[in-house]
């Protein structure tokens, strides 16, 4: 009886050891968004760093989110070849995300993003991965374990056992330096389920494994431009598959991988099919005792059917939950995001209720939206892009937002240059702005500017926005700045415009020009636009500081100084060193002067607005230490957040980010 009881005692812990593995424990999140077009950008200075705030975050914690995929254009926050050093200006707004994150106890998964659907991953990415995510691993080490590290997302072009290796380097070199965040790892073919069963059996204990999923591709991609062929034309696909509603194939895909995936559409349009496949990531985990994670799927909404849309998601999201796998939809706003298609996308009025229902998503009160005339003057730019306004520049110019090349307002100025012929830095209004009091108000176009060299001569106008009406465009009002505007002699000058003064430009649309009919409209003004309409300014930099609307000319030119033509004579520049850095009670600024000068030390918030002078046209000795104490004039401590230390003299600049910790 005895030895009965010992063989079944056995057993039982035989079958705990097999059924009960700490690997099994899913991730420490449920369900989020990826927060798209932020740091997806080919440098730092086109990061819209007021893109989404902090009360974005708030807003997606509300909808029952405990995890946020961020998608970086990691390779190109850096240097470039050799080092690829990562850019301070990124890290640090990327470190007020990572910090708000922590502060709401949201996880964050930063996702190596470096990725061209059409280009293959190269097998020299390893000499770059493992380069930016030493760095990244030093420089998050010691945050809290709500961060999350992605190596690459969706390799492709490659084998998965090739890909696995370099994943593999990319894995040792951060534990080289961080041992305690998780890793979000996966297979090539785009971080296909098929492939994660091809992946080696990584010893690291602390992986997560990712796979994406967007089947029936027919379904969740009709309307794609970025696939090969373009999928543009296709629309109308439903879900499930219903012979009586499926569309025929467009001309233009006849006799391509699309028509023939159209034709086996009643089968791999199913609800039994998605599960199925599915059961590929289901099978992986259950085979191999690790953690997996839906990273993306989603469905495009411009050529689906909402409805469908919606239960497509339903059923997904369903069937995840059900197998106890975690998810990130992709993305929050965008192409596939959570928001009325053709909307502003505003939280309090144009969340699609229907497709958070199918989500299990906590669904927030929705009011009704309208535009009204706008009563007072507004920023455009000024060190940040405002908010509400996006980034809609087009061409092959460089923008930086955020240029310290001697600004004349406090941190920033905006730099252009390297750009074509009809090239245009392009500031999105959110929603389209009614301007038409302030026209009959006698308001004006503000701003500061500053040339390389003679003979430049560009547009800047406002642009309308297209209606449904066959005859109308969208309409240009605007004004041709050149050398009666401005001395183009290096140094910033004001220039004001009137609203009224502007004059109608004609439009351009679907590669037709129509000349002026006297119809652009004050009461849907989409954008402002400063275009290269003149091959005159090729070849040629410009820069912008202070972009706003306003009815008083009190603008004043604060920096008077000639730039010099490459950039700036970075002798001029300070290096200022804090530490530590982050802070909690006090950290000190220091930096070497080449010789005693007259000096002003003040710290900005992100936002601009000074919150400290610690000196003001002081002198000091060459070697410099200063103390703060993390407080604002008023002896008031601070918030935690990036705050900015600038330090100016007669002939010398510099800054630094300082992050305060609670």
């Amino acid at each position: 009886m005895q030895a009965r009881s010992r063989y079944i005692k056995w057993l039982l812990l035989i079958f705990l050891i097999l059924t009960f593995n700490p690997l099994r424990a899913q991730a420490p999140f449920t369900r989020g968004v990826n927060l798209t077009g932020w740091f997806q950008v080919s440098s730092p200075g086109e990061i819209q760093y007021t893109k989404f705030t902090r009360k974005d975050l708030v807003n997606i914690k509300a909808l029952g989110c405990d995890v946020i995929r961020l998608p970086i254009a990691l390779h190109d926050m850096t240097s470039g070849t050799p080092d690829y050093t990562l850019d301070r200006l990124f890290l640090s707004f990327l470190d007020s995300v990572v910090t708000w994150c922590e502060e709401m106890n949201l996880y964050l998964i930063l996702d190596n993003h470096s990725f061209d659907p059409n280009v293959d991953t190269n097998p020299s990415v390893e000499e770059i991965l493992i380069k930016v995510w030493s760095q990244m691993a030093l420089h998050y080490k010691n945050r809290s374990e709500y961060i999350l590290y992605e190596i690459l997302n969706e390799p492709h072009g490659i084998t998965t056992s090739a890909w696995a290796a370099i994943q593999s380097q990319a894995i040792n070199a951060i534990r080289n330096h961080d041992t305690k965040h998780t890793i979000v790892v996966g297979g090539s073919g785009y971080n296909t389920y098929t492939e994660l069963i091809n992946l080696p059996f990584y010893s690291d204990p602390n992986l997560l494994y990712t796979f994406h999923f967007y089947d029936p591709f027919m379904f969740t991609h009709q309307g794609a431009t970025w696939t090969s062929p373009s999928m543009a034309p296709l629309a109308g696909v439903p879900f499930p598959y219903n012979a009586a509603e499926m569309p025929a194939c467009p001309a233009s895909l006849k006799g391509t991988w699309i028509e023939s995936s159209l034709n086996s559409y009643p089968s791999s349009g199913t609800v039994s099919r998605v599960r199925q496949l599915i059961d590929n990531a289901v099978t992986f985990r259950d085979l191999r005792n690790v953690k997996v994670f839906c990273g993306e799927f989603g469905v495009y909404i411009p050529n689906s059917d909402d409805a469908d849309r919606c239960y497509w998601y339903k059923i997904v999201r369903e069937y995840l939950e059900e197998k106890n796998i975690p998810w990130t939809i992709w993305d929050y706003k965008g192409g596939f995001g959570l928001f009325k298609k053709g909307s502003n996308e505003f939280f309090e009025h144009d969340l699609n209720i229907r497709l958070l229902d199918s989500l299990d998503f906590n669904i927030p009160v929705q009011t009704p939206f309208s535009v009204r005339p706008d009563s007072v003057g507004f920023m455009i730019y000024t060190d940040y892009v405002a908010e509400k306004t996006e980034n809609a520049s087009y061409g092959t110019g460089e923008i930086n937002f955020y240029s310290d090349n001697l600004p004349d307002n406090d941190m920033y100025c905006l730099a252009w240059s390297g750009f074509s012929q009809y090239n245009a830095i392009g500031f999105n209004f959110i929603p389209d702005k009614d301007l038409t009091r302030l026209v009959g108000e006698d308001y004006a176009l503000d701003f500061m500017v500053r040339g390389s060299e003679p003979g430049i001569k560009f547009e800047i106008r406002f642009r309308d926005s297209k209606t449904s009406e066959p005859e109308d465009h969208p309409w240009r009002m605007g004004i041709t700045i050149d050398q009666s505007s401005a001395n183009w002699d290096r140094k910033w000058h004001h220039v004001r415009i009137p609203l009224t003064s502007l004059t109608e430009r004609g439009a351009w649309d679907n590669g037709t020009w129509y000349n002026p009919e006297g119809k652009f409209d004050w009461t849907k003004v989409d954008r402002l636009e400063i275009s290269t309409e003149y091959t005159d300014i090729l070849g040629k930099k410009l820069w912008f500081d202070n972009i706003h609307i306003s009815n008083v000319d009190t603008a004043v030119v604060r920096e008077n100084k000639e730039v010099g033509i490459e950039d700036i004579n970075r002798s001029n520049k300070l290096i200022l060193t804090i530490a530590p850095n982050p802070m909690k009670v006090y950290t000190t600024i220091s930096f070497t002067l080449p010789s005693g000068s007259n000096i002003t030390v003040e710290i900005f918030s992100l936002a601009g607005i000074k919150i400290r002078s610690l000196y003001q046209n002081i002198y000091l000795p060459e070697d410099v230490i200063i103390n703060w104490d993390g407080r604002d004039d008023s002896g008031t401590e601070v918030q935690p957040g990036i705050y900015v230390c600038r330090l100016k003299s007669r002939n010398l600049t510099g800054t630094a980010k300082i992050l305060k910790l609670e």
